[in-house]
């Protein structure tokens, strides 16, 4: 049977025939979704934005603005919510190709990069979200070692090394939600968000009564006397768009699974900025009241709950947060590098694999904490200064690829691309040289900007300036330099 697109209602699906399962960039993992696959509601897309949202990093971006970013506690609320309703824009308009051909990000990527130049922006991404996955796996397994503690003294003597052996339990229960496929994270969106949010605001009314919120909203900015809010402000939105700057790559990987482009727009909106906002507010009230409690500020959840003298809190605590970090780590940071990974070689990588090299890579990834945990190395670097350092440095790279990913689909395409071209081996060029001068410029100048000093407003607003400097380079490059335009099977039609 020969390979087939057609029509039905707003979608498109491919009937897969033996040209194209015999094709070296193919395999079922990437393949488009069936129409009987789409079946994510906007509720289901707004619990997976609540699940991926109540996480410890999230916890503690008000404390990361006010003490990195010498932001007040009202400028970083705000910079929170305005930096998530503009991340909105990417979000929505990437989602749309993979909800109306069922594409995976990788694949969307062949159309601006090329079949093999795709791989680069994709390597790119999947190793940001491995070093996420890292991260987020010591929160957990920290969560479990407490958890452990609680119930057991024995287990509590084990200290630090409690605490590694907490990464890798936690670590295997995120792989193994993820071999099980889209499904099984679908439901634990589902079930885990309105847990989630219960907890969030119980913990906001338990907190209530130990902290001055008069006082808290009137903590002035950590910044120089006389420095101006515009150029803190800045800086510190730029770093909170990052935040989502590799989802907003991505979301094609989930919005291929969407009912429809209102359903995937819909749940977007409702699940995103308002959770944001509410849970980095909890972070702040938290670690406010920490102070109260227990003599000392201490902005990280796990950390502040371990101090709570009740073995039967603690232990119930913990294992929402386990379920907090599990449902945010396994969408956020394994399916993407499952899907990256699998485009270097698809008839090599299958999904399984693609989850164990995400695993492998996040564990290396970690491994200096990991190391530091068990005394074997001396580090004063920090997980929090490593989070608060990488969020600037990675949106200036991945936002020339979101600019460049809007532009060619839908103003180059015009939102129709030749899906069968993207998978056969011959009928899309390996490299599209247009994406690759339109992200490397751009990264050329952030390079500039921190090795030499010059042009740093290019950095500090590194996924502003990249985004925008990405898109119109694509856009002009595409309209006035020679090359062959590729139709699309509709306009052939």
């Amino acid at each position: 049977m020969k390979t087939e697109m057609k029509q039905v209602g707003e979608f498109y699906e491919l009937e897969v025939g033996e040209d194209l399962i015999s094709s070296k960039n193919f395999n079922s993992d990437l393949a488009p979704t069936k129409i009987k696959e789409r079946t994510w509601s906007k509720f289901n897309i707004a619990a997976l934005w609540v699940g991926i949202s109540i996480c410890v990093p999230t916890y503690t971006l008000g404390g990361i603005l006010t003490n990195y970013f010498g932001l007040s506690v009202v400028e970083a609320l705000l910079t929170i919510l305005i930096a998530n309703i503009i991340v909105l824009v990417p979000l929505t308009l990437n989602a749309f190709a993979g909800t109306k051909y069922g594409l995976p990000f990788p694949v969307v990527l062949r159309s601006s990069f090329g079949i093999m130049g795709s791989n680069v922006p994709c390597v790119i991404r999947g190793f940001v979200a491995c070093g996420w996955f890292g991260i987020q796996t010591m929160f957990g397994g920290l969560a479990i070692h407490l958890f452990l503690s609680e119930i057991s003294s024995a287990w509590a003597s084990l200290g630090g090394v409690g605490e590694v052996i907490g990464f890798f339990i936690f670590w295997a229960l995120n792989i193994g939600v993820v071999l099980k496929g889209a499904n099984s994270i679908k439901w634990l969106e589902t079930l885990s968000a309105p847990l989630l949010l219960i907890v969030s605001l119980g913990l906001l009314f338990w907190a209530s009564d130990k902290v001055s919120y008069t006082e808290l909203l009137s903590t002035p900015a950590n910044r120089p006397e006389g420095d101006g809010f515009a150029k803190y402000f800045m800086s510190g939105l730029t770093a909170m768009v990052g935040f989502w700057a590799t989802l907003s790559l991505n979301i094609p990987d989930f919005s291929r699974y969407a009912k429809s482009q209102k359903d995937q727009v819909i749940g977007q909106i409702m699940g995103l900025p308002l959770t944001m906002f509410l849970f980095a507010s909890l972070g702040v009230v938290m670690t406010a009241a920490s102070e109260t409690m227990f003599g000392q500020t201490i902005s990280d959840p796990i950390t502040l709950i371990g101090q709570i003298d009740s073995p039967f809190l603690v232990a119930v605590a913990m294992v929402m947060i386990v379920i907090a970090t599990l449902s945010t780590n396994t969408a956020a940071n394994i399916v993407s590098p499952t899907n990256d990974f699998q485009n270097i070689s698809p008839q090599h990588i299958d999904h399984t694999k693609g989850v164990l090299l995400t695993g492998a890579i996040g564990i290396a990834m970690m491994a200096w904490e990991l190391m530091k945990k068990v005394g074997m190395i001396e580090s004063d670097v920090s997980v929090e200064a490593y989070i608060s350092n990488w969020l600037l440095g990675y949106s200036s790279l991945l936002g020339p690829i979101a600019g460049i990913m809007i532009v060619d689909y839908f103003l180059i395409k015009k939102q129709k691309l030749d899906v069968l071209a993207l998978y056969k081996e011959d009928a899309y060029p390996a490299f599209n040289w247009a994406g690759f001068i339109a992200l490397l410029i751009p990264v050329c100048f952030t390079m500039m900007a921190i090795f030499f000093n010059v042009m740093t407003w290019f950095y500090d607003y590194g996924w502003f300036t990249g985004a925008f400097s990405g898109a119109i380079l694509y856009y002009v490059i595409c309209k006035f330099s020679p090359q062959v335009v590729m139709k699309t099977e509709l306009e052939k039609a």
